[in-house]
């Protein structure tokens, strides 16, 4: 399914945390997670999706990040 970036993150004052418990390549992050531009999860700087589209698989309450929409 189709998520945006803001549906899954909040992003304030250039640091992201998730709004639901997320998982990308191999990673697991749940709410209360905060980061930075530069931090990589399982190879990847989330960051620079910041307001693009995200393809998600949920998965037993957990959005699994497969891919991103350009």
């Amino acid at each position: 399914m189709r998520k945006h970036f803001d549906e899954l993150f909040t992003n304030q004052n250039g640091m992201v945390n998730p709004k639901v418990t997320v998982h990308i390549n191999g990673v697991t992050m749940s709410p209360g997670v905060s980061f930075g531009g530069g931090v990589s999860f399982g190879g990847v700087d989330l960051t620079q999706f910041i307001g693009k589209y995200l393809e998600v698989e949920l998965q037993n309450g957990v959005y699994v990040i497969t891919g991103v929409y350009n």
